[in-house]
């Protein structure tokens, strides 16, 4: 039945058509990624049995980014996002049809694993800086960053939903290599995306400048500014703890709730759902403020809720608690770089956001590894507690400085005409 008169109220950032394209692509590709991610850590795990494998295999995908993604933010600064994008694109693709074969044919080791985990983190190393640079060119209205970059925090956590769901029954039903298989069949709609795209040229002012140079401005910008230092010494400490229960959770799903493939799926899937959760509300959000005391209690909430998971032996009760860690995380991280997005410098901006990279995805290799480790000698459960134990002390140290950080921004908010008055 048609209404006469009704407007379809779209997102602020789907009037712009890149984004739109951007998004549909990324959507579907994500998908893929979250079927692989599941597969992986289940594969590794039936291959091994071993809690510190499952930290080993995710630390060499991760700790590239540690190290090299400070190189691939001088990299977006000096050459174009959009071609680097379509670049990392394609090697992705190759990473993940090249471990489906090896699947596929059963002659998949666990030191192939590593070294195409290796791989891939050497792409992200790259791609994530990039990709976090070139959102603000997809959009045609500065005003509609805050709405594109929440947006995208939707899009990653209902794939985030959708991935381990699918994931596990796939596993379940056919095995892991086909997960492998769809994720690289999946980065054709990425790379289709992306090439549609009409992009206009960006300003790039010529420097003789080294890139070590280039790399040492970038920190001293990055670090100088206690608002941005502070959200990423915050992003790192999620990292380093909360994020060891996505290595940690297949032990969970088998060892203590008794369960298998698809309970791993359904724990993932819980995750993803109040990741959405938090995404959604963040993409209703009309103004940038409050977006401060969202970043200070979000890791109460993860630190809370990885105490709870850790403690349940009982699946609906532990599927519950991993809303609130989906919830909690995604609003941290989105929240803040809501805040990086809009204070930064554009001339800087992949610098900052690779040192941002290296802040999140870049100190997940050492707590992977941290949480492996300590899972084989205190447990798993004990492992948990521990983390968010740090979460919530983390939260509340950001909320202490809370109102001087707020003073500190209030001038660029001013100066870019987004606000006259902040409270952020």
């Amino acid at each position: 039945m048609k209404t006469q008169g009704t407007k379809v109220l779209l997102p602020p950032a789907f009037r712009s058509r890149n984004y739109r394209l951007f998004f549909a692509g990324q959507g579907i590709s994500l998908i893929g990624t979250w079927m692989t991610q599941i597969a992986t850590i289940w594969l590794v795990y039936s291959l091994t049995n071993s809690p510190i494998l499952l930290g080993v295999v995710g630390f060499t995908s991760q700790i590239p980014s540690f190290f090299l993604s400070p190189f691939g933010g001088v990299f977006v600064d000096r050459f174009s996002r959009h071609r680097t994008l379509i670049g990392t694109q394609i090697l992705a693709m190759i990473q993940s049809l090249t471990l489906a074969v090896l699947a596929l044919t059963g002659v998949v080791h666990i030191w192939h694993i590593i070294v195409l985990s290796l791989f891939q983190g050497f792409i992200n190393a790259f791609d994530a800086p990039a990709r976090q640079a070139f959102v603000p060119e997809l959009v045609e209205r500065r005003e509609d960053l805050a709405n594109a970059i929440a947006l995208n925090s939707t899009m990653f956590n209902g794939a985030r939903l959708i991935g381990p769901a699918i994931g596990g029954l796939v596993i379940a039903r056919i095995g892991p290599a086909y997960c492998f298989l769809v994720d690289g069949l999946s980065y054709i709609a990425v790379i289709i995306g992306l090439l549609a795209m009409t992009i206009k040229s960006r300003t790039i002012a010529v420097s003789n400048i080294n890139p070590l140079q280039r790399i040492k401005e970038g920190f001293e910008y990055t670090f100088g500014f206690p608002p941005i230092r502070a959200i990423l010494l915050l992003s790192a400490l999620v990292s380093l703890f909360a994020m060891q229960y996505t290595v940690l959770v297949p032990i969970f799903a088998e060892e203590i709730l008794k369960g298998g493939a698809e309970t791993l799926g359904f724990l993932m899937a819980a995750s993803g759902v109040g990741a959405l959760l938090g995404g959604i509300y963040l993409a209703t959000r009309q103004t940038i403020l409050g977006l401060g005391k969202i970043i200070a209690f979000s890791p109460s909430v993860l630190g809370i809720g990885l105490i709870a998971f850790s403690l349940s032996r009982f699946l609906p009760l532990s599927l519950f608690t991993m809303l609130f860690v989906g919830f909690g995380t995604i609003m941290q991280i989105a929240a803040g770089n809501t805040i990086l997005q809009t204070i930064v410098e554009d001339d800087k901006r992949g610098r900052v956001m690779s040192i941002y990279t290296m802040s999140f995805l870049g100190m997940t290799p050492f707590g992977n590894l941290l949480g492996g480790f300590l899972a084989n000698h205190i447990g798993p459960t004990n492992t948990l507690i521990i983390d968010g134990i740090a979460c919530i002390l983390g939260s509340l140290f950001f909320a202490r400085y809370l109102p001087t950080l707020r003073q500190m921004m209030r001038p660029i908010y001013i100066k870019k005409g987004l606000l006259t008055d902040v409270k952020s």
